[in-house]
This record gives C-alpha cells, structure tokens and sequence, in this order.
C-alpha cells in the first residue's frame, strides 16, 4: 500500500499539462456540466481521448472536484461580511483549535492564515443581522484562544469568480471557439 500511495504522489508531481489539458481545464472551469462528447469537440478531440486527458487531470490533482454554484440573495443568504479574528498567541495548538472551530461552520465560507494586522480573515454569509450576531457572540467569540474580533460588511459583490487564471493564450483559444 506505501507504494502505491508513493506511485500516485509521483504521478501528481510529475504531472505537466499540455496546451490540450489546459484547454480542457479552461473549458470545465467556464462549464463542468459538459458532456464528455462536448468537451472533446470544444478542444478538438474525439471523446475516448478527452475522457482519459480529464481522467488524468483528476489523478493528477489539477481538478479537486465539481461542484454547483447557488445564488445567496435567492437563497435567502443576504448578509455577507468580513470577519477579521486575532488570537491570543499564535502557537500551533491554539491555530489547530481555532482551524478546527471554523471548519465546523457552514456559514463559514472561506477562512485564510493571515499575515498583518489580524490572524485569520473569514468570508461568512448569513440570512439576517441576528444570525450574524449569534454566530460571532455565541460561537466565534467562545473559541478559546480569541482575542479580538473585527467586522466589516460586504455592501455590494462587485466581482466574483470561481476560475483560476490560466495561461492566457490556452484559456482565451477556449473561450472563443466556444462562442
């Protein structure tokens, strides 16, 4: 089994996509819901091809996983803020406890380690001002380790993208032979 696991983490890391690969990310990034068929003819391959190629691209770590973007505002989900967090001490036990605490929150939507002012920065989206206020008095504030807690809300989403840039040339052929 150590070898097996060794032969795939050799696989991810010996992985160097091609202009057709880069083609294939570009194209399910823009729409994962593509048929195997309609993906192969968007970058010029016939399917069984492009099948293996994406394959390859999921072994290799390239594509973590597929997933369906909702609307927060028609779910209800209106509040959306900036949460930063400082903590007491930045000792790796208190960094564990407070990774820990907020992998545990849906409302939770991004959570990054922090260099400046602030340890943590989360992106929290909420329905209303009392489900803000309970998730920070009554969840976010009780971690231990907490310090200091600084709000900041999100007026109007003025840009917001889930595709990684690609290499331009790849990424931009893509996007016009599918026009």
């Amino acid at each position: 089994m150590g070898q097996m696991t060794q032969k795939n983490a050799n696989a991810k890391s010996n992985f160097a996509p091609d202009d057709t690969d880069w083609r294939i990310l570009a194209a399910l990034q823009d729409d994962a819901r593509l048929t195997n068929a309609e993906l192969a003819e968007r970058v010029f391959l016939s399917p069984s091809p492009c099948l293996r190629r994406v394959r390859d691209l999921e072994q290799a770590g390239l594509i973590r996983r597929y997933v369906t973007l909702l609307d927060p505002l028609r779910l209800g989900l209106t509040v959306s803020v900036f949460i930063q967090v400082s903590l007491e001490k930045q000792m790796r036990g208190a960094l564990d406890t407070f990774e820990n605490s907020v992998l545990a929150r849906d409302e939770v939507m991004e959570c990054y380690l922090m260099t400046g002012d602030a340890d943590y920065l989360l992106r929290v989206v909420v329905p209303d001002m009392q489900s803000l206020e309970r998730f920070i008095v009554d969840y976010l504030a009780k971690i231990p380790g907490v310090s200091n807690i600084r709000s900041s809300f999100a007026l109007k989403q003025v840009k917001y993208k889930t595709a990684l840039p690609l290499p331009a040339n790849t990424a931009r052929a893509s996007r016009s032979r599918s026009r």
